[in-house]
């Protein structure tokens, strides 16, 4: 069950940053909260890149470095936590993006963070 989960992390970290680099490039940007960018030596969509690229890397790394697995799946979950802060204020300025178009929505979307940062650091544990 832990490889299993371990993969669909992976693959949807893998297509949530070609997402970020591709088709959702513009909805990301409307999601970064207008602080990250003067924390940020980068713009919005600076901001979204780079985000994407960590994604790709850390689900192929979810995958192709057994050996770090539990290192990995560390650093997977505090992506997950740091991205968090972004979400709430997503929730806090009524932004809308892909299909996070009320304030219920966005508001039910905030518990799942906890839920893939708990599946982050299960699935890479023996």
């Amino acid at each position: 069950m832990r490889t299993a989960v371990r993969w669909l992390l992976a693959a949807s970290m893998i297509l949530a940053g070609l997402s970020h680099l591709f088709w959702g490039r513009r909805e990301f940007q409307n999601q970064v909260p207008d602080w990250a960018t003067e924390i940020a030596p980068i713009d919005k969509d600076g901001i979204v890149v780079a985000s994407g690229a960590v994604e790709m890397m850390l689900g192929a790394a979810l995958v192709a470095l057994p050996k770090e697995r539990r290192r990995i799946g560390t650093i997977l979950a505090a992506f997950f936590v740091a991205v968090f802060p972004g979400n709430v204020d997503q929730w806090l300025k009524h932004r809308d993006g892909f299909g996070m178009d009320t304030d219920a929505k966005r508001l039910a979307r905030l518990p799942l963070q906890a839920a893939l940062i708990a599946a982050s650091l299960w699935s890479t544990r023996r």
